[in-house]
């Protein structure tokens, strides 16, 4: 017997920001979690009637629901309050001070239910030099010594879009971090701050990297390394239809293997790949090898073997051929308490999917959903406990709270 998702009861306020904050919602949501969104209120459009909620500029917002909310005006930053009394967690995607200034910092919400999780996500540390600046991924991997290791030997740091620093550095680090002092939460009955920023995420996220710096396998500078691009044998190769090989034959039976595929069998690398001399000569016939055969041939070729040569597979393909393992799933399997599907077809997970199984956008409408949410969660009413001023949600003057 499946049980429910493993967070389900879970209230979360997620004050809508971009890229990790809303991925720390995302992974909370997909786990079962009830994810309300607080966004921005705009008059005659957000929460009036006869008027499509205008669409928010984030993505990644499947499975939550959205309020919108004036927090200029007192009344609005009351209704967060009043939701806080009994919310598990609110996360802070904003710099430094800008929910403190607005009196819904974690001294305050914290005093009003101390059992409350206040997870905070940064870019740059709150007590580092860089702290009040503003900043991207690019320049979060910048300040931490990543990017320095990101790119081929002679050209400059390139950064991998925004996934190590936005996504895997930052919002992935704050939804450890939550599901760290939930559990401390069950110890002690009390609830914490949680500190996340993208520098320091980052950062650990390079811990094997980093190390190796002193050893052997990566003293080298960068891009002439056995894992960032240096060695022949973990790199990708262009094939004769423009596509591309992955090759990460790094163990000697791997690399036999390897050789044994390409034909190159006879050139005895196998006793001398760790000689670095030998490297150019061995990318360069690579290279030519690769290229002598499409993409599907060599897949032909190296399926079923130990040789770490696999395509690289585009999303398109992915998406559109049913060959290929492209249905998009929860991130972890649980047997018992699966996480909510993602794919419509659900192979993997519980419930229906989502519209576009995970390759469409379907971006939130700005108070989409939330007074419905507003009632399911807290009990709470149009018009009794709430209403709307100036297309933001209020609280009443006397709440059924």
């Amino acid at each position: 017997m499946v049980g429910p998702p493993p967070l389900q009861g879970l209230r979360v306020l997620e004050f809508a920001g971009l890229a990790p904050g809303p991925f720390a919602g995302l992974q909370l949501a997909d786990a079962g979690a009830s994810v309300l969104r607080i966004d921005r209120a705009i008059p005659g459009k957000t929460h009036t009637p006869g008027e499509q909620p205008p669409p928010g500029g984030d993505n990644l917002t499947r499975h939550k629901s959205s309020i919108a909310v004036d927090l200029k005006v007192k009344s609005g930053v009351d209704l967060i309050k009043a939701l806080a009394k009994t919310t598990d967690v609110v996360i802070d995607p904003f710099r430094p001070g800008v929910l403190e200034k607005l009196g819904l910092g974690p001294d305050v919400l914290l005093q009003i239910n101390p059992r409350l999780i206040y997870g905070r996500m940064t870019g740059f540390r709150r007590d580092g030099k860089y702290a009040t600046m503003a900043g991207h991924d690019i320049n979060y991997l910048a300040v931490s010594g990543v990017l320095s290791m990101l790119g081929r030997r002679g050209d400059k740091p390139h950064p991998p879009i925004n996934i190590l620093g936005d996504f895997a550095g930052g919002g992935a680090v704050l939804f450890q971090g939550i599901l760290m002092a939930l559990l401390a939460r069950e110890r002690t009955g009390r609830g914490q701050v949680v500190e996340a920023n993208m520098v320091d995420g980052s950062n650990y996220l390079a811990t094997f990297p980093r190390l190796i710096r002193k050893t052997p396998m990566g003293n080298q500078p960068r891009g002439e390394n056995h894992l960032d691009g240096g060695c022949p044998f973990y790199d990708t190769y262009e094939t004769r239809d423009g596509k591309y090989m992955s090759v990460g034959a790094l163990e000697p039976q791997f690399y036999a293997e390897l050789v044994k595929g390409l034909g190159l069998a006879h050139k005895a690398w196998d006793r001398t790949r760790s000689d670095r001399d030998t490297w150019p000569e061995m990318k360069a016939a690579f290279e030519t090898t690769f290229k002598s055969k499409t993409r599907s041939e060599w897949e032909a070729i190296f399926d079923g073997t130990d040789a770490c040569c696999l395509p690289v597979i585009e999303y398109g393909e992915l998406e559109n051929e049913p060959t290929r393992e492209g249905d998009q799933r929860p991130m972890v399997t649980l047997r018992e308490t699966p996480c909510l599907a993602v794919d419509e077809k659900a192979k993997e997970g519980q419930g229906a999917g989502v519209p576009g199984s995970g390759y469409g956008a379907h971006p939130l409408g700005l108070g989409e959903g939330g007074e419905e949410a507003l009632k399911k969660w807290f009990g709470l009413l149009k018009g009794r406990d709430f209403h709307v001023d100036g297309g933001g949600l209020v609280l009443a003057s006397k709440p059924n709270l």
